[in-house]
């Protein structure tokens, strides 16, 4: 038996706490992941709780499906249902939480997330050990990427073990935020209830005529995202127009809503689209699978992705998914169930083209969806992740607990080195631009 498999078998349940400002009513693929995280973990004997910031008038504590008990803390929302960091304001709510619940390992979710930067740094000070779960991509260049990593510096120098939900994603976390061990550094891929998506039924949509295949009435290619920048809505409205104009059959379904949503709006006036191009706004969860049936294709324009649960909804629905070549894309689906083109308008527009085609004539390398069902079934479960999920939990409360201090120490003197200026001495005395200058950063 080897060590993973021996902290498996150990089955003293913990007290697990999850905190995240992103959480129910909110939806978003961080939220369904700490509810179904957190589901499966009570399914296999731990206690967990989880902390989030109050709701409208949603505050105290609730209960939601599970026996799962929820604290809405009396603090409302600064800015993208994000809270305002504060350090103080959030401790006397967080040391009631901990003690009351007797509280073993903290969990904080999402590096945007400043109740979870502050629930990691004032468990450290009670002695408890804590997991860090990093969802997104960050930059290093522009001025926001630069302030939240050097902040993901701080909170992860205290920080036992760390969470990525790809490999792309832990090259990101460990280099932005200068881990000192990439070994504490593990990758567990969101999951998705397949359950719940079921497989759409078989339609046929190209028809015999003189021997020859022609076009069926309708293809629909739907959009399931937040309207926003990031999302490559920009580059969604490049695409629209010319895939509208080649193919008179093809209509877009898109569910969602952001500031971006303007963007499309001009573009369906501006070509008069008005009954092909349909916004829908926003969807709630459960009626996800019903709005994925009525699609043939499933078009991902994201910029940036550490790990997409929406290609995953659509493929175990039984849809041909076209995605941007983005992060931890890649590693979500197998080459046969998904089509990729790179971040920009033409090979996005020739991957959507070469796919409407493969629908029309029914191309016999688009699996089935009863397949891609099953295929899904297989490959991502909820009980997997929470089964990989507590053996890093055991790791982390396997390890020594240093001081707060101890941490800070170490993880400065290792930004130091890094940062260290090097300038060789010179005899001249005056100053002037020298060669031989070397900078480390």
């Amino acid at each position: 038996m080897n060590d993973e498999e021996a902290l498996c078998t150990d089955n003293t349940p913990l007290n697990i706490c999850m905190v995240s400002d992103f959480f129910y009513p909110n939806i978003g693929g961080i939220e369904s992941h700490i509810y179904q995280l957190s589901y499966c973990l009570r399914k296999r004997g731990h206690n967990v709780v989880i902390v989030t910031h109050a709701y409208g008038p949603r505050v105290g504590v609730r209960y939601i499906t599970g026996n799962i008990k929820v604290y809405y803390l009396p603090i409302p929302p600064f800015h993208e249902q994000c809270i305002f960091p504060t350090m103080l304001v959030t401790a006397p709510f967080l040391r009631a939480v901990f003690l009351r619940n007797d509280i073993n390992v903290v969990h904080g979710h999402s590096a945007f997330s400043p109740l979870a930067h502050e629930a990691l740094f004032h468990a450290k000070l009670m002695g408890i050990h804590t997991v860090f779960t990093d969802h997104s991509l960050f930059g290093f260049a522009d001025v926001s990427s630069i302030i939240t990593n050097q902040l993901l510096c701080m909170t992860l120098a205290t920080c036992d073990h760390v969470i990525c939900v790809s490999h792309m994603s832990k090259e990101n976390t460990v280099l932005r935020a200068r881990f000192p061990d990439p070994w504490s550094v593990s990758v567990i891929p969101n999951a998705v209830d397949a359950t719940k998506f079921p497989a759409k039924k078989t339609e046929v949509v190209a028809e015999k005529q003189n021997g020859k295949k022609r076009v069926g009435e309708e293809v629909n290619v739907v959009i399931m995202s937040r309207l926003v920048y990031r999302r490559g809505i920009d580059l969604l409205a490049g695409v629209i127009p010319n895939i509208c104009d080649k193919y008179p059959g093809v209509n877009f379904l898109i569910g969602g809503d952001g500031p971006k949503r303007i963007v499309l709006e001009e573009m369906r006036e501006k070509h008069c689209l008005q009954e092909r191009v349909i916004l829908l706004g926003r969807i709630d969860h459960d009626q996800v699978p019903e709005f994925l049936h009525k699609g043939s294709i499933y078009l991902n324009t994201s910029l940036t992705e550490a790990f997409c649960i929406s290609i995953i909804e659509a493929a175990a629905v039984g849809l041909l998914v076209v995605s941007t070549k983005v992060g931890g894309v890649p590693e979500v689906l197998p080459p046969d169930m998904m089509r990729l083109a790179e971040p920009d308008a033409r090979s996005v527009e020739v991957c959507l083209d070469q796919a409407i085609r493969d629908v029309y004539l029914q191309n016999p390398d688009i699996l089935p969806p009863e397949v891609c069902h099953e295929r899904i079934k297989k490959m991502y479960s909820w009980e997997n992740v929470a089964m990989r999920t507590e053996v890093v939990y055991r790791r982390a409360f396997a390890k020594e607990m240093p001081t707060v201090a101890e941490e800070l120490r170490k993880s400065g003197s290792n930004n130091l080195k890094k940062q260290e200026v090097i300038v060789p001495k010179t005899k001249h005395k005056r100053r002037h631009k020298s060669h031989d200058q070397k900078l480390i950063f």
